[in-house]
């Protein structure tokens, strides 16, 4: 488990095993630069990542910005990003901002984002 103790609120992403990710804390603009640089390696070797939101405690447009970068990345490196219990908030800023598309276009292979 990848620990941020330094930006005030705690962010982590925990290794499930195989692919599977759970994001535990705040996407916002004081965590998303530490959240994404814990990511590389993790995310590195797998073809395939699921990542569960379900935890995550606040998020405001940096975590939508983080989740677009993830899929932007997956595509330059040619990996698969599904994404899982996605906070309403992000969901509303990315609505709004007509970015909803976005977030799904990491899944090559498989549907939409999934709720629960």
């Amino acid at each position: 488990m990848w620990h941020d103790a330094s930006a005030g609120e705690d962010a982590e992403i925990v290794d499930e095993g195989d692919g599977q990710f759970s994001i535990r804390g705040p996407l916002t603009f004081e965590s998303v630069s530490h959240v994404m640089e814990l990511s590389k390696p993790l995310f590195a070797d797998h073809e395939v990542l699921h990542i569960d939101l379900a935890e995550v405690t606040d998020s405001d447009s940096a975590g939508l910005a983080l989740l677009l970068e993830w899929v932007n990345w997956g595509r330059h490196y040619v990996h698969e990003i599904r994404y899982k219990n996605v906070p309403e908030r992000i969901q509303a800023i990315a609505k709004i901002s007509e970015v909803s598309d976005l977030l799904a276009a990491g899944e090559r292979w498989t549907g939409p984002l999934t709720k629960g």
